[in-house]
């Protein structure tokens, strides 16, 4: 459970892949606490991970039955009272993402971390163009309150 008087319990999980020093020196752990705690509209116990290919492609393999590492998945097990979640983001997907769009690291890990954290408590950009606007919104706002831009 959350500490008194904070909404997010936290915990920040590093697997093995080539280039983690980078990572891990970029996402400490108040940072990230800091975006996925913007991003909560309830108090929060969120697990994240960050992976290498291999292990981001099989767990999109296993669970979502798609053969390839994709930038984030997001396991969520319950929205009320308490958001219950865990957040694993695939760290070379992330990377050649971020550089592909022109984007920081930062700022990509920064916006995949509000993405999932508003995928586990029910937003989805998959059911419709107008679910996909209101969650598009809602990272816009989020995001600008941390100090980055807007994502898309």
């Amino acid at each position: 459970m959350a500490a008194p008087g904070t909404r997010l319990d936290l915990s920040l999980q590093f697997g093995e892949f080539p280039g983690i020093q980078m990572h891990r020196a970029l996402l400490s752990r108040a940072k990230v606490g800091r975006w996925v705690d913007a991003a909560l509209r309830a108090p929060g116990e969120i697990g994240i991970r960050i992976v290498g290919e291999d292990e981001g492609r099989a767990l999109n393999r296993d669970y979502r039955r798609k053969d390839y590492a994709t930038n984030v998945l997001t396991f969520d097990y319950t929205r009320t009272p308490v958001v219950t979640a865990d957040l694993v983001l695939c760290a070379p997907v992330v990377e050649r993402e971020a550089a592909e769009q022109g984007k920081t690291l930062e700022a990509h890990y920064a916006h995949l971390l509000v993405h999932g954290t508003l995928h586990a408590q029910g937003y989805d950009h998959e059911t419709g163009d107008a679910d996909a606007l209101e969650m598009e919104a809602a990272e816009i706002l989020i995001l600008a309150s941390l100090g980055f831009g807007n994502p898309y």
